[in-house]
């Protein structure tokens, strides 16, 4: 895959990302401005329901990939030094992995 390839997909990730995270927020907030949550069986409730558990993973997908393409590119362009590069970028992975994977275990805990 040629350089300017590359930095297409990264451009297409970032919009599609983005565009899904600003209609998922448009989303809630128009949810929760009709229609306030009480208390937490209510929340619990609202959040079991799988169309809306599928849409927070998404969610909470699209916001690590758009977060892992922008913070990527920056270090690519201004971090020289390839051994920081490399450093920060494996470090910023494992924090968005874990950050992943502690969202799921949230999702598949309100599922069970």
């Amino acid at each position: 895959m040629s350089r300017r390839a590359h930095g297409l997909r990264a451009w297409l990730i970032q919009r599609f990302s983005a565009v899904y995270v600003a209609l998922f927020l448009l989303f809630l907030v128009t949810r929760f401005w009709n229609a306030p949550v009480q208390d937490h069986l209510e929340w619990h409730s609202w959040m079991r329901d799988p169309i809306i558990n599928l849409s927070m993973g998404l969610f909470i997908l699209a916001i690590l990939i758009h977060a892992w393409v922008g913070i990527r590119d920056v270090i690519m362009d201004y971090v020289k030094p390839t051994m920081i590069r490399v450093t920060l970028m494996a470090v910023i992975a494992l924090v968005l992995i874990g950050t992943g994977l502690w969202s799921l275990r949230v999702l598949f805990v309100l599922v069970a």
